[in-house]
């Protein structure tokens, strides 16, 4: 049984993406749920890694935090999920745009903080965020249409760059963000999963509200 430590669902991206790949992939874990916008909830943090950041997964004695190192070590420890894609090729770029995600597209961050309440559209997107849209979607069109003909998902069956961008499908469905038809089908089937919409209904329920992510002027 693992543990898993993420913070506020209906704000914290970085939490989702280790919750999601778990459940859908069926990997058992107890999940502790902590306030990131509250003192006492900063402080407890670092009870749990010196990072002080969430995720965090607890694996028997050893704590691993990090989403992307999360995830490499659930694909280590679970072969037989292949939570990668199988061939080297695929999984080769599998990795390069999840490392992608995980460094990159500072405005959609900044710009489009992830509010699974929020629901407007964005009129006058800032140049520097049409360009960061504008990869995101050619990455989604190059994987679909390189790698994706055994499912509906980036590389066909769902993996761990899905999990990687699921905080984005959701940003850009809040924020009404115009795509193209491939990009628009994959929005769809992410937003279609199960365990997503499980994420979604929680955050919704949830009493914290921070201003700076209510309040969206672009």
């Amino acid at each position: 049984m693992y543990k898993l430590v993420i913070g506020n669902k209906n704000y914290s991206s970085w939490s989702l993406r280790p919750w999601l790949l778990m459940k859908v992939a069926g990997l058992n874990f107890e999940e502790i749920n902590v306030e990131l916008y509250s003192e006492e909830g900063k402080k407890e943090l670092f009870n749990y890694s010196g990072a002080g950041k969430v995720p965090v997964l607890i694996a028997d004695d050893m704590t691993i935090w990090d989403s992307l190192a999360i995830v490499e070590y659930l694909a280590e420890q679970h072969p037989e999920k292949a939570l990668w894609p199988l061939a080297n090729d695929s999984r080769a770029i599998a990795r390069s745009v999840t490392s992608e995600m995980h460094s990159s597209f500072m405005a959609v961050r900044s710009t489009l903080p992830m509010n699974c309440r929020l629901l407007k559209t964005v009129k006058n997107p800032p140049s520097d965020l049409q360009k960061d849209v504008d990869r995101i979607c050619q990455i989604w069109r190059d994987c679909r249409n390189d790698y994706g003909e055994q499912g509906q998902f980036l590389f066909g069956s769902f993996s761990i760059v899905d999990a990687f961008y699921a905080p984005v499908v959701l940003r850009f469905h809040s924020y009404s963000i115009p795509v193209g038809e491939i990009e628009k089908a994959y929005i769809n089937k992410v937003l279609s999963l199960p365990e997503l919409q499980e994420w979604i209904s929680t955050a919704k329920k949830e009493d914290t509200i921070v201003e700076a992510y209510e309040n969206i002027t672009t």
